[in-house]
């Protein structure tokens, strides 16, 4: 495992039931994917586990307590895998690993049939959690927030992001005016953070977890797995057990617009980091302008007032 954290990976790896006098030479790991963390599959103990490292600079804006205690009420729930061992001081998480299954893509949604019901009942089934999770997923805090990390670094905003967020302030109004139901929620519905057997979904990654609106994960993954009009029909009919409202509609796609701002910002910091995963500059633009077009679409306006007057 040559350049990999074998010791870090070896110590974590003790602490779990049936791993206590587990040596390198034992397993074997596989790097998986992900774009702030070390993420490793492990095969060789007494079961097949996820191990997973922060990255650098994620304490920055990630509370490992809260993700810990998320991912175990998610567990709880059978739409999250089980954490077989955490530690919130260094954030090294190890869980267990779900067999047989697919890692979605964008391409995976628009080829799988129905991928899109399948993760419509997967946030269903996440959102009536008896369990509450610790955080409040705050959208317009956290932009708040996450301006104040790049402030910190002397990062660069996309030209006109200031002039958005304002023009967003109405948005917030109505937000405020009609709230939605707080629920247990992913709050970062990538769509590999969906794990498909073809007859149901896992959802993984817990990091930016909390209580929010429950329209906020239908409308981020529609963004995430570019949904078209049907397939977010189908998901929102799966999650609801009925069609959609005009109003429940018009929640994802104000979400639709308002995850591509945020996320922009994370982004950003990425940028910042020097985060080599990808070119993180092309992402935040690539999903401001994103953001721009939906809200400049003619039927926005219109989803907005839908839900200024459910």
């Amino acid at each position: 495992m040559q350049n990999e954290p074998t010791n870090e990976i070896i110590q974590a790896l003790r602490n779990v039931a049936g791993f206590e006098t587990l040596a390198e030479a034992d397993i074997h790991t596989q790097r998986l994917g992900g774009l702030t963390n070390l993420v490793y599959r492990v095969e060789g103990g007494p079961r097949t586990v996820i191990v997973r490292i922060p990255g650098e600079g994620t304490e920055a804006y990630i509370d490992r307590a809260v993700e810990i205690h998320n991912a175990r009420v998610a567990a709880k729930t059978g739409v999250g895998p089980e954490v077989l061992w955490a530690d919130a001081a260094s954030g090294v998480m190890i869980s267990d690993c779900v067999p047989d299954i697919v890692t979605m893509t964008p391409e995976m949604f628009a080829t799988r049939p129905g991928s899109a019901a399948r993760a419509g009942k997967a946030l269903r089934q996440l959102h009536d959690a008896p369990e509450p999770f610790k955080f409040r997923f705050e959208l317009f805090s956290m932009i708040n927030d996450y301006m104040k990390v790049l402030a910190d670094k002397n990062a660069t905003l996309p030209e006109g992001y200031a002039d958005v967020v304002a023009e967003a302030a109405p948005i917030r109004e109505v937000l405020r005016d009609k709230p939605g139901t707080l629920v247990p929620s992913h709050c970062d519905p990538l769509c590999e953070n969906f794990l498909d057997d073809g007859q149901r979904m896992w959802i993984v990654d817990y990091e930016y977890s909390g209580m929010n609106d429950a329209l906020w994960d239908l409308g981020d993954l529609s963004v995430e797995a570019g949904l078209n009009d049907e397939q977010e029909q189908e998901m929102l009919t799966a999650y609801f057990g009925n069609p959609p409202s005009e109003a429940q509609i018009g929640r994802m796609v104000i979400y639709k617009a308002m995850c591509d701002l945020l996320w922009t910002l994370w982004g950003l910091i990425q940028h910042a980091d020097e985060n080599p995963a990808e070119d993180f500059w092309a992402y935040a633009t690539n999903r401001f302008e994103r953001c721009k077009s939906l809200m400049l679409a003619p039927s926005f306006a219109a989803h907005v007032k839908a839900v200024a007057e459910e």
